[in-house]
């Protein structure tokens, strides 16, 4: 579920217009993909700060009992969350908070040293039960409908592939939404997010030196995560992995630096900045 904080063709959708577009003032909004099957606005949105354009994509699941209960608390007043579109199981997609405003879904935790991520990206809540009701899967229509709109909507504000987070990624500690269910290979298979094939190296962690540590944590900040490169593998450091696992190696999310997580990222690192020391595995 988003944390809380204070109709046009993908052509034509707002990410192509200004920010200060007066569909904004209004209660009622025209939808700003042409997948949307219906609008119910959320009064939980705002300006997005300095003028900034959605740069990024972040993915949630509700973690309610079913998508009207998600749907409520998503457009209550005294719950202070939202999210620009929600996705339900049936594959309707619907529209809640025009892209052109700051929704209320991604926190203050900073990624890529950012924080305010509500100010520069749009969130896209699934209809999902998550942790708390057994993490059921996603069904096909749902995930159908998802990557289609994540697809347009990458199109229209020309949003890159890295820039597709989890809740998870942004807020470690806090958040394991969409979790480890959630079809990321599928996904990125579309376009939508980096992927690797994990290793499924079942190695236990071995010792690393503190020389190591830094170098593994400083390839996470690099990527984005919300990592400080002390050489220590504490328990904010914890965090961070098993959000990382959670996200790239889902079959084993224990926090732990194994083998299989160093080599999962150093697969991912070679993709999105290219082959380089900081993708070389740590070793001990």
């Amino acid at each position: 579920m988003a944390s809380a904080s204070a109709s046009s063709s993908p052509a034509t959708g707002p990410c192509r217009r200004p920010i200060t577009d007066a569909v904004t003032a209004s209660p009622a909004f025209a939808p700003d993909s042409r997948l949307v099957a219906a609008v119910r606005p959320s009064p939980n949105h705002g300006e997005r700060q300095g003028g900034a354009r959605p740069d990024a994509l972040v993915l949630h699941y509700t973690g309610m009992a079913d998508g009207p209960s998600a749907l409520r608390r998503l457009c209550d007043p005294a719950a202070e969350v939202s999210s620009h579109y929600l996705v339900e199981e049936d594959g309707a997609v619907l529209q809640l908070v025009p892209e052109a405003r700051r929704a209320w879904h991604a926190g203050r935790e900073p990624w890529a040293g950012r924080h305010d991520l509500n100010s520069a990206s749009i969130g896209i809540e699934v209809v999902n039960g998550g942790h708390d009701f057994g993490l059921p899967p996603f069904p096909e229509a749902q995930v159908a409908a998802l990557e289609a709109l994540c697809r347009d909507i990458l199109q229209r504000c020309g949003i890159a592939p890295a820039r597709v987070l989890a809740h998870s990624d942004i807020a470690p500690s806090r958040k394991q939404d969409p979790g480890e269910r959630f079809p990321w290979a599928r996904l990125a298979a579309a376009g939508i997010g980096l992927w690797v094939p994990p290793s499924l190296d079942a190695a236990p962690a071995d010792a690393l030196s503190a020389e190591a540590v830094v170098a593994l944590q400083s390839d996470l900040a690099r990527f984005g995560y919300g990592i400080a490169p002390t050489g220590t593998h504490d328990a904010a450091s914890r965090d961070v992995v098993a959000a990382f696992q959670r996200r790239h190696r889902p079959a084993r999310v224990d926090g732990a630096l194994d083998p299989g997580t160093r080599d999962t990222l150093a697969r991912l690192m070679a993709l999105r900045f290219g082959a380089g020391p900081e993708a070389a595995p740590a070793r001990a």
